[in-house]
């Protein structure tokens, strides 16, 4: 199984230049914990994460350090600390130690990049640009319609899940960024979540109308906008299943 088996297309990213407001704000949003950073030319240059933004002044989070300890560290390591607590724009909190995968790369190559480095998720590019991404839960994802049964991803399994995308891409209310399809020996399981009154349904129906399509198991869960409460699907009341598709 490969990096285009399981990466989550529709990636969600910020630039350079975007304030910490905006980035956060976005991130809250789309439900995810991390963003890949991408310049006006279209090149990955950063990702920033929830623990990017521990440490910071407007929450009283900022690193201190005792007098003793102020001593000892260098004056760059003490202007790094005030950029990344005080910094307006994501340029300033963002890593720019990249560490990323091609769509072909395989699925053990991607969980030990994870552990090596202590990462959640990785950036999917060709030619420096981002095609997808990979987080943990998409491993998740993958493992939990992988149980039903032992091997590969199929060919036409691979088929189905494009044209399932296909399928939801064509719903531009049903907000597909938060919706992921995996697809095992032609049945295909939908994770994420939907915003909306029967938006759940539509991905379901869209599904089912897709060739090859033997059963579509609905495992997405409702959030409320305003609240940010998560309700999830009656499939899934006996497991808890993450509700974000991606990181």
């Amino acid at each position: 199984m490969k990096a285009r088996d399981i990466m989550t297309k529709n990636v969600v990213s910020v630039t350079p230049d975007c304030s910490i407001a905006d980035m956060a704000a976005k991130m809250q949003k789309f439900r995810v914990s991390g963003l890949p950073v991408i310049n006006a030319g279209g090149a990955l240059v950063g990702v920033v994460t929830e623990g990017d933004c521990l440490r910071r002044a407007e929450t009283g989070t900022e690193t201190k350090r005792s007098g003793w300890r102020s001593f000892l560290a260098s004056p760059e390591t003490l202007a790094g600390d005030y950029v990344r607590s005080h910094g307006r724009k994501v340029a300033d909190v963002m890593t720019r130690d990249l560490i990323t995968i091609g769509e072909d790369t395989d699925i053990d190559e991607i969980v030990h990049l994870m552990e090596k480095h202590q990462i959640k998720r990785l950036p999917v590019v060709r030619d420096n640009a981002v095609i997808g991404i990979v987080s943990r839960a998409n491993l998740v994802q993958t493992l939990a319609g992988l149980a039903r049964g032992a091997g590969p991803v199929r060919e036409d399994d691979a088929v189905i899940c494009e044209n399932v995308r296909a399928e939801l891409r064509k719903l531009p209310w049903m907000g597909i960024e938060f919706v992921t399809p995996t697809v095992k020996d032609g049945i295909v399981d939908l994770w994420g979540s939907f915003t909306a009154y029967q938006q759940d349904e539509a991905a379901v129906v869209a599904a089912e109308n897709v060739p090859g399509v033997k059963e579509v198991r609905n495992h997405l869960a409702w959030v409320d906008p305003i609240s940010g409460l998560v309700v999830y699907s009656p499939d899934d009341k006996d497991q808890c299943l993450p509700a974000e598709p991606v990181s």
